[in-house]
Parts: structure tokens; sequence; C-alpha cells
């Protein structure tokens, strides 16, 4: 599943690639798909991100807001066939984007333009003393508490292994154990985490593709998801995997605690 770095990435492709430019026409592939129409005409004057979902900003108080779910990605082609599992279509001056979901779980919204930061954005207005107050007495372990979007926005299973990895904190701590000095940890390397994989245009285990079709490159800096009984980095014991709350938890049992 696309999370907040696979997110930031098309964002970032899209600004370059739409912004200023008319909607000439979009079609619907797929009716699960809410109807998109009236954009003709219509120009696109920003993109942004809020956690998980694209959020496509029209010249007339509107938004397009896409969410990619499970398998969504968006594709960017000039003069080409329809591709594989298409479900959407806007069409520019200079080329097409395609909504494109094998799974078909993705989802599209039309809603009027109302974009203000968010307290679950870690790169927006985050703030960890309240984040503490509100939810540092919770019994509900680290992991899930920071993969909960109605918590901390954009952070996914991946990235949460990832996190509390290089933070040295187990995934199966309660939230109410650990100290403000861990919390630091964790959202200091959340930041490092994400901005990094931002970087590399996201993580390509499975299906991720940017808006090119080019795999991200990130898998490259991945030091525990994905690799049960490898060494760790940090202290050379095997990596652990075990299933929490239905996914794969990648751990070091010596450096998380």
């Amino acid at each position: 599943m696309p999370e907040l770095p696979e997110v930031e990435t098309l964002c970032r492709q899209l600004k370059r690639k739409t912004i200023g430019k008319k909607i000439i026409k979009n079609r619907v592939f797929d009716n699960k798909l809410t109807a998109v129409k009236n954009f003709k005409d219509k120009k696109i004057i920003n993109v942004e991100r809020r956690g998980k979902t694209i959020v496509i900003v029209l010249d007339d108080g509107r938004s397009i807001l896409i969410h990619l779910r499970m398998t969504g990605r968006l594709l960017w082609q000039i003069d080409a066939a329809v591709p594989k599992y298409a479900r959407w279509k806007m069409t520019l001056d200079d080329g097409e984007v395609f909504l494109v979901d094998p799974r078909r779980f993705a989802t599209l919204k039309v809603m009027p333009t109302t974009l203000k930061e968010s307290e679950r954005e870690i790169f927006g207005d985050f703030d960890l003393q309240k984040f503490v107050e509100r939810h540092g007495r919770r019994k509900t372990k680290v992991k899930s508490l920071i993969m909960d979007q109605n918590v901390v926005n954009g952070i996914g299973n991946i990235y949460a292994c990832e996190i509390l990895h290089r933070a040295g904190i187990h995934p199966a701590r309660e939230a109410a154990t650990l100290t403000k000095d861990d919390w630091n940890r964790i959202f200091v390397q959340a930041r490092s985490v994400l901005t990094k994989a931002i970087s590399k245009r996201g993580t390509s285990i499975s299906d991720w593709r940017d808006l090119y079709g080019r795999k991200g490159e990130n898998q490259n800096e991945l030091t525990c998801y994905g690799k049960a009984d490898n060494a760790c980095p940090f202290c050379g014991k095997p990596i652990c995997r075990v299933k929490q709350s239905g996914r794969g938890t990648y751990f070091c049992r010596t450096c998380q605690k």
C-alpha cells in the first residue's frame, strides 16, 4: 500500500507536470468510481498531500481527492494506449494522467477545497507535547498507534517497522510505557526515515511505481522490513518477523526494547 513517501512523490511530480494547465476532458473506465463531471477547461492551481490522499486543487473552488488504497497508482502517458487496469483518465494539453488500480480499491472524490494544516501531519503542525498528552497513556501497542491515521497521518506498515527499528523501540510496547525521550526518538526517526524515502521516490517491494512508471529506490535503504533472519545492521543478530494486528512486523530483539 502506498504510504506517505509514495504519495508525496506523486504529488511533487504532479505539481511539476500539471499546475497551471487546463483539464481538456476526463473519463471514468470503472463504474465503481464516483462519477467525475464538469471539469472541462478547469485549471489545476495546486497539488497537495493530506496524509495518504492526493488533493488536486482546481480554480473553481473544488478539489479532486485520490486515495490509492492497496494497489492504486497514477501514470503519466503521452499518445499511448490505455494501460491495463486503468480506472480513470484526466487529459491535459500535453498528456494524460491515468489512475491504474488492479484491485479496484482506490477512491476518487470531488469536494470543495478546504486545505488546512493538520496536527496529525508530522511535517506540518505536529506538536509532540500535545501528542504525548493525548496518547501517551494509552495501552495500545506503539506500532499500531503510529499507524492509526486518526493519530498520525501517512505511516503504514513498512515505515512503522523502519522507524521503530531505528528508534530502538519494540513494536509491541504499550504506549503508556514510553517516556517522552522514547517518543522524541520515534518522531525524530520518523521524519528522517520518511524524508529519505521521499528522496528515493518511495519503496518498491511489490506494486509501487512513480508517475512515470519507474520503481522507487528506498527498498535499498531498509534496515529491517522484509529482512527476517538477516543480520540486523546495528547489532548483527537476526531480524525477527511476527504477526501483529494481522500484519507482518519486523524487528530486532536485541536492539528494540
